[in-house]
């Protein structure tokens, strides 16, 4: 092992490492300046355990009833190789339903290592890339007009690393291009969905589309064969029918490309923690509370839905701006504390020079909230 994969082992103690997915990259590119998080992610730390040892449990995640029926589902639009879901998809991108199509099932081989998994999705996607022309959804030389492969392995870098991926399905050939198809549990009622759902499978969904394109390029394909179009599959209602709906995730490649971007390489964010910096979560709670306390982290409200450390965060952000959300805290940069900006909204105190401009704006807001509340003098 390298220096750097030392420490990470080190870092998560003797717990098996946790693998990245595409939930954990949408939520740690949604808050590229936590160190914390980047740190704890990237050694692999099995947050969920840490959070209840230290009296922080997480409150968020699928119920095992929800997780049963979303494999329920899968399953079921699954079922017969692919035939329902394959003409839900093409009638979603407005084609034809292909009179022959192939379906490859590529996902954990009891035979198969995982480099064994990336290299077959990787040279049975490129191969099926190189049969894809224009817009003609049907392949030369008698190929089948689709293809279908099931749960392929991906791989992505993220902050120095290779993260392995599993989209639900990549269908290729229809349209002239490659379509990500995600299903989901949660249902469609009268044409709509949750949004915050939607969201999330949304950037989920924009995480898969990057690695494939990355994946073709690397096999001197035009990354752009992939669709920035998700079909996503949902019940109707509250029944077990699919119904499928297109994700245009544009926006979400942006951020996403900008937020990896951003990302400090792990072995720079090593540099800043300090040695002998343990978050094994067999380890002594106070212990840990300590350890963690020594890594800053970046706290804000929305990392209570994304985050199992989150109430931790919370906990010892409080009587921070920060914790009120980062419009404020973004708003009032260089003021820390709560207790510093009402000392400067009040005049209590005099402001720093870089701090003249915000104790102006706090002045006036208080004089404002006063007026309105009829105390102003």
């Amino acid at each position: 092992m390298t220096s750097s994969e030392q420490r990470l082992a080190a870092i998560r103690g003797g717990v098996p490492p946790r693998r990245h997915n595409a939930r954990t990259i949408a939520a740690l590119t949604g808050n590229p300046g936590c160190t914390r998080r980047a740190v704890l992610d990237g050694a692999g730390v099995d947050k969920p355990k840490l959070a209840e040892r230290i009296g922080f449990p997480a409150r968020f995640g699928q119920s095992r009833f929800a997780i049963t029926r979303g494999n329920a589902f899968e399953a079921q639009v699954k079922a017969d190789g692919g035939v329902e879901l394959l003409r839900l998809v093409a009638e979603r991108l407005s084609v034809a339903v292909p009179a022959t199509s192939s379906w490859t099932d590529l996902g954990v081989d009891a035979d198969d290592g995982v480099a064994a998994r990336q290299q077959r999705s990787a040279a049975l996607l490129a191969a099926a890339a190189s049969t894809v022309s224009g817009d003609d959804s049907v392949a030369p030389d008698g190929e089948d007009a689709a293809a279908l492969f099931d749960h392929p392995l991906l791989g992505l870098d993220v902050a120095g690393r290779r993260v392995n991926l599993e989209p639900d399905l990549v269908a290729a050939r229809l349209a002239g291009r490659f379509h990500i198809v995600e299903i989901k549990s949660f249902p469609v009622v009268d044409g709509q969905a949750d949004p915050a759902k939607v969201a999330a499978a949304a950037i989920q969904s924009a995480v898969y589309v990057l690695a494939l394109r990355e994946l073709l390029a690397a096999a001197g394909h035009d990354p752009e064969l992939v669709s920035h179009d998700v079909v996503l599959i949902c019940p109707q209602d509250f029944t077990f029918r699919p119904v499928a709906s297109l994700l245009d995730v544009r926006k979400q490649l942006l951020v996403l490309r900008r937020q990896l971007d951003r990302m400090a390489r792990i072995d720079d964010l090593l540099d800043a923690v300090p040695e002998g910096f343990s978050a094994d979560p067999t380890a002594d709670p106070a212990t840990l509370t300590a350890a963690l306390s020594t890594v800053p982290a970046r706290y804000a409200p929305e990392c209570l839905a994304t985050c199992e450390l989150a109430y931790f965060c919370r906990h010892e952000a409080r009587g921070h701006t920060g914790a009120l959300g980062r419009p404020v805290r973004e708003s009032l940069g260089g003021l820390a504390t709560v207790a510093e900006v009402l000392a400067l909204a009040a005049g209590e105190r005099a402001p720093e020079p870089e701090q003249a401009e915000a104790a102006a704006l706090l002045r006036a807001a208080a004089w404002l909230r006063a007026d309105a509340l009829g105390v102003a003098s």
